[in-house]
């Protein structure tokens, strides 16, 4: 199994950055595909970005070019950092790798942009 832990979370003003990390266990985490996720409250869970194998990204909409994925393959990182944030950013951010068939998700991190 792989297991993940994020962490950066926190509170941070509108326009500001937070930068959230994702460490993983798997011995084969250059061959995982790796990607975030966030959750609203009663609402649901919505892909924010993707990058795989070969370090080609994808990003959600509403969070393209203000988000940046990237991965460390020798510290088994993945990484979100989050400019020009918004209130509408708001969410608990989830770090998640496909292994085969199996899908693992970390336990999450509360990223909340208020003023």
């Amino acid at each position: 199994q792989v297991q993940l832990v994020e962490s950066g979370g926190g509170l941070v003003q509108p326009g500001g950055s937070l930068r959230l990390s994702c460490a993983a266990s798997g011995s084969r985490f250059s061959t995982y595909a790796m990607g975030w996720y966030r959750q609203v409250p009663g609402k649901q869970r919505e892909l924010v970005a993707t990058i795989t194998t070969g370090l080609t990204t994808t990003y959600a909409d509403s969070v393209k070019g203000r988000f940046t994925i990237s991965r460390d393959n020798s510290k088994k990182m993945v990484y979100l950092q989050m400019n020009s944030l918004m209130p509408e950013d708001t969410a608990v951010y989830y770090c998640r790798v496909v292994v085969g068939p199996d899908a693992y998700w970390g336990q999450g991190t509360q990223v909340t942009v208020s003023s």
